[in-house]
């Protein structure tokens, strides 16, 4: 894991590339090249590579295998900065300024953490508890879910549960009431994970329904609903969580049955609405499958730290010689695809002509289900495929 950074990253989708379709040409007129989040970042690093070793040869640069590029929710470029402000502060990087020498050494010996691991969502026994909720939403939505109560006590486990179950400082301090305390459908479970209404993290949310089932009230932790909020990281939906420990089983209501004439209509203390149907837009079912499916998962357990340090240090020697065709990154054409409540929600320059996808979260222009709450086509798939058609 220590040695997993862009370089190998690249050069693995450069190996992979030329074993499925060895042929250059065929590659350059039909692969596109692309990535969500992060992915974006790769993709410039790709299209700016030289794989021989020859920058006066061309036909292996990184830009001469891909037709165009595409980005989800993110820009196809070598720097981080148009992802600032939305990763978060937990993660354990180590700090860029002792170089890269310093970091490396860190990662070879073990003293800084190979995968990223924070105590809080990111961190392998809490992604593996992703694929485990998924699972029981996917066999049994609506049935009373027992995982809460059979989670190994731990760290990462309480600080994640307190963290998303907290309705303010002194419930996440205390942890009481936690988890465990309520009753929750195997639905409600996965939506307190990855819903937008619920996860504090914009970089991990998704729009797929609504808590229903019985009194709900506001998540004022991390930050309060309506307050000084920081959308960079926390998003911009109104939190909410179940009020009531001991009561009512709480269900979820799925992403095309918000706005129906049951909806109770949920409303925050200020009295706006925690959600409505052109908010919602990925079935919770489809997102349970894709989490649970194997033999991949869904989220990468053990996210590599080196992946993230190199491209931070992407001024170093080291990195830095790795952009050999910095022409590379305009020499195709691009789709850019944006979550209109996002990371990158209007900070995207309007001369990359991004498609904007209305109500969706930054997970959302993964999962969206193919049928909207309006009925149009779901708009990612459909503009991918469109760029897929059209003349090079």
């Amino acid at each position: 894991m220590a040695k997993l950074g862009i370089e190998q990253t690249v050069r693995d989708q450069y190996d992979l590339l030329a074993a499925e379709l060895p042929d250059q040409a065929q590659r350059k007129r039909k692969v596109l090249c692309g990535g969500h989040s992060l992915g974006g970042v790769i993709t410039g690093y790709f299209a700016a590579a030289d794989f021989d070793g020859d920058r006066a040869t061309i036909t292996d640069a990184g830009y001469n295998q891909c037709a165009g590029y595409f980005a989800l929710d993110t820009t196809v470029s070598t720097s981080l900065a148009d992802l600032s402000g939305n990763l978060p502060d937990d993660t354990n990087l180590p700090d860029v300024g002792l170089g890269y020498g310093v970091v490396q050494a860190g990662l070879d010996s073990g003293l800084l953490s190979r995968t990223l691991s924070a105590p809080v969502l990111l961190n392998p026994e809490t992604m593996t508890l992703l694929g485990i909720a998924g699972l029981g939403a996917l066999k049994d939505l609506e049935g009373e879910a027992d995982l809460p109560r059979y989670l190994p006590s731990n760290l990462n486990i309480e600080a994640t549960n307190r963290f998303l179950f907290a309705k303010d400082t002194a419930a996440f301090l205390s942890g009481s009431p936690s988890v465990k305390d309520f009753r929750l459908t195997n639905g409600a479970v996965l939506g307190a994970l990855l819903d937008d209404n619920s996860v504090p993290l914009a970089f991990l949310q998704t729009s797929i329904g609504f808590f229903d089932g019985g009194p709900i009230a506001d998540k004022n932790f991390p930050v309060a609903n309506g307050g000084a909020r920081q959308p960079g990281l926390y998003g911009t939906a109104y939190k909410a969580i179940p009020e009531r420990p001991q009561g009512p089983l709480y269900t979820w209501r799925t992403y095309d049955r918000v706005g129906d004439p049951d909806d109770p209509g949920y409303r925050s203390a200020d009295g706006t609405p925690f959600t409505g149907a052109g908010e919602e837009v990925t079935d919770v079912r489809q997102l349970a499958r894709s989490l649970a499916e194997q033999p991949l998962d869904f989220t990468e357990q053990y996210f590599p730290t080196k992946l993230v340090t190199d491209i931070q240090l992407g001024t170093s020697p080291q990195v830095k010689k790795l952009v050999v065709h910095p022409g590379g990154l305009t020499a195709n054409p691009v789709l850019t695809v944006l979550a209109g409540e996002g990371l990158l929600a209007g900070r995207v320059p309007p001369e990359l002509h991004p498609v904007v996808a209305d109500g969706y979260q930054h997970i959302d222009v993964l999962t969206a289900a193919p049928t909207q709450n309006d009925g149009r086509p779901e708009i990612v798939s459909t503009s991918l495929a469109g760029f897929a058609r059209s003349p090079r």
